[in-house]
């Protein structure tokens, strides 16, 4: 009887046992935490890989201070990020802002969770991308800015711009996330938020001494070229990191963005060859660069083919958009709204369009999607737009935004960090 009783009740247990398994999934997984905390070092690579890019376009007399921008960022926002930042981001369900729950990270500890990770590693990984938004604006005030200006400025707009944008889309209950907003790893957030802003700080600031008479070629395109490698290498771990989990939708956006920083460092080289008779180290660079900006809203959301086709747009848009400057006459530095900001917009609207895994674009179908991605670039614009103005406005009477005259002649670097770049005799 004990027999026929442990081969009925054997199979029973086992089918009881599976919601039990299935609760198991939302437990600690360590295979997930460990990509995870890989690709949060990965974005923080990027910083330094930002320096260097930047860094390398402009003229020697301001390396230093240039690639201090991105550092100062990582000092700044750092801070920031772990007293308010998060909390504001992703500390309560609000439909315009977190809350306070979390601020100096309280209510957090070891054991949390976010999904399969701790929370402190989810906290740390949005805290990179926190750090290199507006490090990514310092392209476009690049030889022009008071540095103590610039600290205030990045602290003020990480705090207003930045952290409510983040929550509209990620945040519970944000309201670009509840009409259905896709951002895969930040078109949106990071680049299009702070490429618009830059377009403003670059306005409000004005030319450069000399611009566009003198010419002010890149003192340095090796380095450039090194920061572009690495800001590429970094972004594997932005991109596919963004899947919170070591997936198959991480390999998805590992592979796309590859697919699409290729095909876009390709097709600017294209263009120059075209348009100019030769393609040049530069733009090389800068397709990289466009055609990551152009996937990364996307990433986890189309097949390589469509990501191979992105990024073969993103050369042309984002080499368009720098020539855009030319025309207009404003002077963005080092091309932070041409391709941060025209790059994130368009990798945001195609999304809407060649979305397939796990969500329906207009190629299946869904023009909605569409319109949903256009409306959250017009909100995010609209809103950083303000609030850049608002802040720079106030800094302008009280601290003031540029250097004298004589300080740009001189450069940044000794006038500002009282060092130079190179010491070679």
């Amino acid at each position: 009887m004990s027999r026929v009783l442990s081969r009925f009740l054997f199979p029973v247990v086992c089918l009881l046992s599976i919601p039990s398994l299935a609760f198991a999934e939302d437990s600690l997984n360590t295979g997930d935490t460990a990509w995870m905390l890989v690709s949060s070092a990965l974005v923080l690579v990027m910083l330094p890989g930002l320096a260097l890019f930047y860094g390398g376009m402009v003229r020697s007399k301001n390396v230093l201070s240039t690639s201090m921008h991105t550092f100062a960022a990582m000092a700044i926002i750092g801070v920031q990020w772990v007293i308010v930042g998060y909390t504001l981001a992703f500390g309560g369900a609000g439909k315009f802002i977190g809350g306070f729950d979390n601020l100096f990270l309280s209510g957090i500890t070891p054991d949390s969770l976010t999904g399969t990770i701790p929370t402190y590693v989810f906290v740390m990984f949005q805290g990179m991308f926190a750090i290199i938004t507006p490090a990514l604006i310092s392209g476009a005030l690049a030889e022009r800015m008071k540095f103590s200006t610039y600290c205030i400025f990045i602290l003020l707009w990480a705090t207003l711009v930045y952290d409510p944008v983040c929550h509209w889309v990620w945040g519970e209950g944000g309201w670009l996330m509840g009409h259905g907003d896709l951002d895969f790893a930040g078109g949106t957030v990071v680049h299009f938020s702070s490429g618009i802003s830059a377009l403003i700080v670059a306005i409000m600031l004005g030319k450069r001494r000399g611009y566009p008479q003198e010419r002010m070629t890149p003192h340095n395109l090796p380095m450039t070229l090194l920061g572009a490698g690495l800001l590429w290498f970094g972004w594997f771990g932005f991109n596919a990191g963004s899947a919170l989990a070591a997936g198959s939708s991480a390999a998805l956006a590992f592979t796309t963005t590859q697919t699409a920083a290729a095909a876009a460092s390709l097709s600017w080289m294209i263009c120059e060859w075209l348009h100019d008779g030769k393609p040049s180290a530069l733009g090389a660079a800068s397709g990289i660069v466009a055609g990551l900006v152009v996937i990364t809203p996307a990433a986890g959301f189309v097949t390589p083919g469509w990501a191979l086709l992105m990024g073969l747009s993103a050369g042309p848009v984002c080499y368009g958009g720098v020539l855009l400057k030319h025309k207009l006459g404003y002077d963005d530095s080092l091309d932070a709204f041409g391709v941060h900001g025209l790059g994130g917009a368009w990798g945001a609207i195609t999304t809407g369009v060649f979305a397939t895994v796990g969500a329906t674009g207009l190629i299946l179908g869904n023009f909605h999607q569409v319109w949903v991605q256009i409306m959250g670039l017009l909100g995010t614009g609209v809103y950083a737009v303000a609030v850049t103005f608002g802040i720079l406005l106030v800094l302008k009477y009280t601290m003031g935004l540029r250097i004298t005259e004589e300080d740009e002649f001189k450069g940044l670097d000794q006038t500002a960090h009282s060092e130079t770049g190179y010491n070679l005799f």
